[in-house]
């Protein structure tokens, strides 16, 4: 598997805490109105580990297992998991993709925050069933649907910037459409030290679309159903079983 955050990972923490800040309390919120008792959490594509701590908070009994193939982004989610005495006993970092890690056969919480452009159709599909399958009786999923839902020209901008210490570092983003369901993203990551670019890292990678409407098409054969959260404008929604 190519890991497309070998030439980001570095800055990926750094740069994504504002975005935390926005998605965080519903996050929170979400994941304290499931009941963890009947199993564990799992947090996909667990990046850095930013939602990590905010579902080990969120559930301080819970035991959690995060996901994250990306071996430059799963260094710091361990640093950041060994940081914790409290969290040492209770996350599992595991290294393979979500769809091939050994997970227990009961799950009270899945959570996928920013990552299900990654997957393809077919393994959006996987994934409901295995939703199907393996959530409790009244477990959940939460995700989020990141914009563009179609295939649109994106024009460049500064998504993020940060400082720390003397030099300041930059994300600036764009997207080309890749075919009816699919963005080709075009990172570019800066560091710049008395505003002088010092160092510059270029990367593309797919990012498969999906609407609301066909989100909630797709899991109805799974039985599952789709939920929007507040605030609308984060595009958070959670997944639960169709009731009889």
């Amino acid at each position: 598997m190519i890991d497309q955050y070998a030439e980001s990972a570095e800055f990926i923490d750094i740069l994504i805490g504002p975005f935390w800040s926005a998605l965080g309390p519903a996050l929170a919120a979400a994941a304290r109105a499931t009941d963890t008792t009947s199993g564990p959490v799992v947090d996909v594509g667990a990046g850095s580990g930013s939602g990590t701590l905010v579902l080990a908070d969120a559930l301080p009994d819970a035991e959690i297992f995060a996901v994250e193939p990306s071996a430059g982004l799963r260094s710091a989610l361990l640093a950041r998991v060994n940081g914790h005495d409290s969290l040492r006993e209770r996350v599992t970092v595991l290294p393979e993709g979500f769809l091939d890690a050994a997970l227990p056969g009961r799950l009270s919480l899945v959570v996928a925050m920013n990552v299900i452009g990654h997957f393809s159709p077919l393994e959006r599909l996987e994934i409901w069933r295995l939703l199907a399958e393996r959530l409790a009786p009244d477990g959940r999923a939460v995700l989020n649907l990141q914009p563009p839902a179609e295939p649109v020209e994106v024009p460049e901008a500064v998504v993020a910037s940060e400082r720390v210490g003397r030099r300041r570092y930059e994300c600036r983003a764009r997207a080309e459409p890749a075919g009816e369901e699919m963005l080709t993203w075009h990172m570019t990551y800066r560091t710049y030290q008395n505003e002088q670019i010092v160092d510059e890292r270029k990367l593309s990678y797919a990012w498969h679309l999906v609407s609301e409407p066909q989100l909630r098409d797709e899991l109805a054969p799974a039985g599952l159903r789709l939920h929007r959260l507040d605030p609308a404008d984060l595009g958070m929604f959670t997944i639960g079983r169709t009731q009889a």
